[in-house]
């Protein structure tokens, strides 16, 4: 009888999680690996830009040059890819876009190639291309998410409901609730027309949550759909539950089907009320209620939010038929934006 083999013997005590804190480790040191391969190349590709940029400068260097260089360090390195006369390109007005080299060095080059084409490519401004990777660093986006903020405005959209989060939250927290809540929200992802009701598209944000949490933005988390609330015997029901990870509140958001109404504030703020008595911990902030509208008129909105103690907020929200492209969490290889490049340049 053959022996068994060494994966089908039992485990000594404690091998699994010996296992575990390997696979850990292991999985770490790839992440940091890659992490200082990419900060290498975006520096390389920095510092090549900023040399074209010189030398044209200088020597007064037309562009043939780039054309020259291509090919010239396409023959010096054969399996390095990135050499394109497109990729060079987008090297030069790299290092123009970002001429402060320490800036790159500490910031910029945490982010992939790809990323840096995407601000590029889409951003103009500097300040808000600043903006933008900033925030791709710290939400650690994937280039297809960056590209989906920029796209939809996010900057914009920022910050711009309106709130008594002034007045009703201290300070700090008051901030970053005002941040952490935009005007519009788009659901595009639902497929839904604007004749929509309420219902549908509560459910329709419920199957899509994980792109909802993505537009609500980072640190909410999902808790429920039609939160149950027994209060006197009597029972209401929340349309959606989130929990917010910074704030360490709960926030309640409801649905309206229509335009703006105050009395919409009413059964808002009791459920706010109904959540703080019933369901957050002690060491919980304040929860925050957020209506969500189809439309709203601003002034009416302010009006009925002044004297309200509660933290509120009235944000409307826009439905689109279109679907955006399928956000990818992989990082292409530098093949894949080569391949890309050239692909871009013979059409």
């Amino acid at each position: 009888m053959s022996e068994r083999p060494d994966a089908l013997r039992p485990a000594p005590e404690g091998y699994a999680d010996w296992l575990a804190e390997l696979k850990n480790r292991i999985h770490g040191a790839q992440q940091r690996a890659t992490l200082a391969v990419n900060r290498e190349l975006v520096l390389l590709y920095w510092q090549i830009g900023r040399d074209i940029l010189a030398r044209q400068a200088q020597q007064g260097w037309g562009a043939k040059v780039i054309e020259r260089l291509a090919h010239d360090l396409r023959t010096a390195f054969p399996q390095m890819m990135g050499f394109s006369p497109r990729n060079l390109k987008y090297m030069r007005a790299f290092a123009e876009a970002w001429p402060d080299e320490s800036f790159v060095q500490e910031v910029l080059a945490q982010l992939p190639w790809y990323h840096q084409l995407a601000l590029l490519d889409k951003l103009p401004d500097p300040k808000t291309r600043h903006w933008y990777a900033a925030k791709a660093i710290e939400h650690n986006w994937s280039r297809n998410v960056l590209v989906m903020q920029i796209e939809t405005r996010l900057r914009e959209r920022t910050g711009t409901a309106v709130t008594n989060f002034d007045l009703s939250l201290p300070k700090l927290q008051s901030d970053l609730a005002r941040e952490s809540i935009k005007d519009p929200y788009r659901f595009d992802f639902l497929g839904l027309t604007d004749e929509a009701q309420e219902r549908d598209i509560e459910t329709a944000l419920v199957q899509h949550v994980t792109d909802f949490l993505l537009e609500l933005g980072a640190g909410f988390a999902f808790v429920g759909q039609q939160v149950l609330l027994d209060v006197g015997g009597d029972e209401f029901f929340i349309d959606l539950l989130f929990y917010h990870l910074k704030l360490r509140c709960y926030v309640v958001i409801e649905i309206k089907g229509g335009k703006f109404k105050p009395e919409h504030l009413g059964q808002l703020g009791f459920y706010l009320t109904a959540v703080d008595a019933q369901v957050k911990h002690p060491q919980d902030g304040p929860t925050i209620g957020l209506l969500l509208c189809k439309s709203k008129n601003k002034v009416v909105a302010e009006y009925a939010l002044r004297d309200n103690a509660r933290p509120l907020g009235i944000a409307e929200y826009k439905l689109l038929a279109s679907l955006p492209e399928p956000l990818q969490t992989s990082l292409p290889s530098i093949e894949q934006i080569e391949r890309e490049l050239e692909g871009k340049q013979e059409t």
